[in-house]
């Protein structure tokens, strides 16, 4: 790991404690989510698993990259060097493998299509999102490690291939089950697809930062590791807890259209 100035660690730690507290809160939400219809709670479950593994994995970040620096004075200016121990951001990708899939599911649910369309389009949906993350972690290993600029490219682009297979899906195949939605909630259920496009676009993004960032000797600069946390830390927040609160609010609109009521208060006009 290269040397920290105090503004990127901290930037980097801050946000990292940052998210840990978001997906804790996220999570508390979505498992009460109010006015809910029963129908829609299993989407909801399913959202707030997605951000609660999220909150272990990334106080488990937090924990690695705070013991893979040390304090110390260089130059005669304080900075963050490296300990000797590893920072294992395998986390990261341990939680993508788990979340990524649940995210569709939860899509899928919150939409409550039959048993026969939702598992027509999570067929291709999971194992399209699997694959992208699996081909994706021999080039991000590439970066850290020094690895070649051809596997570092050439993992990028194969794990890109099924990232567009899952875009496709989303935006053509899916739309003849959202025209069968209520009228009054498939504006949500669009805003939903375009959420997952902007948000995952942040991933490649964050590792393009990487790969352009490392030295001529193929090592990671400064630059390139912030970039990196800080991109791949914001589209986790938005990706999960972002995208659950509009899983929520696509529950709740279909809920007070089927005229759900909870806690004695009618349903919202």
């Amino acid at each position: 790991m290269p040397t920290l100035d105090p503004f990127g660690y901290n930037v980097i730690y801050n946000l990292l404690s940052l998210t840990v507290a978001t997906m804790g809160a996220a999570t508390l939400f979505f498992f009460f989510a109010p006015r809910v219809n029963a129908r829609y709670k299993p989407a909801m479950i399913v959202t707030g698993l997605v951000t609660a593994i999220a909150c272990y994995h990334y106080f488990q970040i937090r924990l690695s990259f705070e013991g893979a620096f040390t304090a110390q004075t260089v130059d005669g200016a304080r900075a963050y060097v490296a300990s000797g121990k590893p920072f294992n951001d395998f986390y990261r990708y341990a939680d993508w493998l788990l979340t990524v899939p649940l995210l569709m599911v939860e899509l899928i649910a919150v939409m409550a299509l039959t048993k026969a369309e939702s598992a027509k389009y999570l067929r291709v949906l999971i194992p399209a999102v699997v694959l992208m993350i699996i081909l994706g972690y021999p080039g991000e290993n590439a970066i850290s490690t020094g690895g070649s600029s051809a596997a570092v490219w050439g993992w990028f682009v194969a794990s890109f291939i099924p990232f567009l297979v899952v875009l496709a899906v989303l935006f053509t195949q899916l739309s003849a089950a959202i025209d069968k939605q209520p009228a009054e909630a498939q504006g949500l259920i669009k805003l939903a697809r375009v959420v997952v496009l902007i948000t995952w676009s942040f991933y490649p993004l964050a590792y393009i930062i990487g790969a352009l960032g490392r030295t001529e000797e193929g090592a990671l600069s400064a630059t390139a590791v912030v970039g990196l946390q800080v991109g791949y830390t914001i589209a986790d927040i938005t990706a999960k807890a972002g995208f659950g609160v509009v899983i929520y609010f696509i529950a709740r609109r279909k809920s007070e259209l089927e005229g759900y009521e909870t806690q004695g208060l009618p349903a919202a006009a």
